[in-house]
């Protein structure tokens, strides 16, 4: 599973890959995470508000940031 979390540094963005972390981790899932802060990479993904999720190459998650049971869905179904 590839994770990217997209964000330019911004404390939200920051929470959701310390989030994203700690739920791969707690779930053992085989994922790469990579932080994304570059605005012109961030921009091919067709998104306006960053937090931003993607899995996979697919934007699952844009504008918030989860809640750890929320997280856990979204990583389990993708």
């Amino acid at each position: 599973m590839e994770i990217k979390v997209l964000g330019p540094g911004c404390p939200k963005c920051k929470s959701l890959e310390k989030l994203v972390q700690e739920t791969v981790q707690e779930m053992q899932l085989d994922a790469t995470i990579t932080k994304v802060e570059d605005i012109m990479e961030i921009m091919q993904y067709n998104i306006i508000a960053t937090p931003a999720l993607v899995i996979n190459g697919k934007v699952v998650l844009k504008g918030v940031l989860p809640s750890k049971m929320q997280l856990q869905t979204i990583l389990s179904t993708n």
